[in-house]
């Protein structure tokens, strides 16, 4: 029987989901929860990543250092994960913290096409003797053969495992399983997928990502996450076990966490709405949903519109002062088309 490995980022990812309002009582009480289920990895932290708390991303409500020190106290058997992305963490500031807090797995991440910001980081994580992944996020925006490339530079960094995120949920299963099977051709590591939910396609292509032979799959409780959400956590941990696949998980406590995230750490389950499906057809990143809703109203716009403006710009993340530009020019567009 094969075995994937769970990585629970529903701490992180879903922090998007609450502009980054988690406090450290839900912080403990997930990680308990989590770490009864036997989920292997727990992932903590802003949205984007440890030491992302700003006014252009959103402040946190729990600082790095109280959400590591609650998440570390409370994950007994689990693996305290996180996410770090070049230029919003920095090794002094951010880093050496976050492994002086007991942090296990470092996630070092990048747009797919800017893997060469990840050396420092990857280096210094594992000199100090911590796993460490390699993530690319909106992968699809880089063809085939460039992510790869930009994976390889991750594995010869030290990366241990690669991770490709469908950050935007553009994917449709077969786009998966191609570049599974590039990757696995092309790296010697481990390869693992993180999908959201934009088209409906997550848990789909969540599984056509392990046919394809990854090996570590991202998930979050009731898909509490950026956008739409990602893939649900607890939906493919049960359809993995009975595809036949082995996670380590004890499905009923895997429900009660799930459980509790919806009732202590939701506003509301995450749902697939319109603007998430322009989301994940134009190819925008699925933490604009929030940002573009604001500017849509502020400037009197479609916030589908907006949307597609983005995605035919090739917007990232860490752009976000484009959204306010791209809703101003369509207003100023639609005013000057009446006038």
């Amino acid at each position: 029987m094969s075995t994937i490995l769970i990585s629970d980022p529903s701490l992180r990812d879903g922090n998007h989901a609450v502009s980054h309002q988690l406090t450290a009582a839900q912080v403990a009480a997930y990680c308990a929860a989590a770490d009864q289920a036997g989920i292997p990895i727990v992932e903590v932290g802003h949205g984007n990543g440890v030491g992302a708390s700003s006014l252009q991303l959103g402040e946190s409500a729990c600082p790095d250092a109280e959400m590591l020190r609650v998440a570390r106290e409370h994950l007994k058997r689990a693996k305290l994960g996180i996410h770090v992305i070049p230029g919003f963490a920095t090794i002094e500031r951010d880093l050496v913290p976050a492994i002086d807090a007991g942090v296990d797995l470092v996630r070092v991440a990048s747009h797919c096409t800017e893997a060469d910001i990840t050396e420092r980081h990857i280096g210094y994580a594992r000199q100090r003797g911590r796993a460490v992944y390699g993530v690319l996020m909106m992968s699809h925006m880089a063809p085939v053969p460039v992510l790869v490339e930009e994976a390889r530079k991750m594995q010869s960094y030290g990366a241990e495992a690669l991770v490709f995120m469908d950050s935007s949920g553009h994917y449709l299963p077969e786009d998966v399983t191609e570049r599974v099977e590039a990757l696995r051709a092309g790296l010697s590591i481990p390869v693992g997928f993180h999908g959201h939910n934009n088209l409906g396609m997550a848990v789909a292509n969540s599984i056509a990502a392990v046919r394809a032979g990854a090996t570590i799959l991202d998930g979050c409780a009731r898909g509490f996450g950026a956008g739409a959400g990602n893939t649900q956590l607890e939906v493919l941990v049960a359809v993995l076990h009975r595809l036949g696949f082995e996670t380590g998980i004890d499905l009923y406590k895997l429900l009660d966490a799930a459980d509790l995230a919806e009732k202590q750490l939701m506003k509301v389950v995450p749902t697939i709405s319109s603007t998430s499906i322009v989301s994940g057809l134009s190819g925008v990143f699925s933490a604009f949903s929030k940002p573009v809703d604001r500017a849509a109203k502020q400037f009197g716009v479609d916030p589908r519109d907006v949307f597609f403006e983005l995605g035919r710009r090739r917007v990232v993340a860490g752009q976000e002062d484009l959204i306010i530009e791209v809703a101003s020019d369509l207003a100023r567009k639609s005013k000057g088309e009446a006038a």
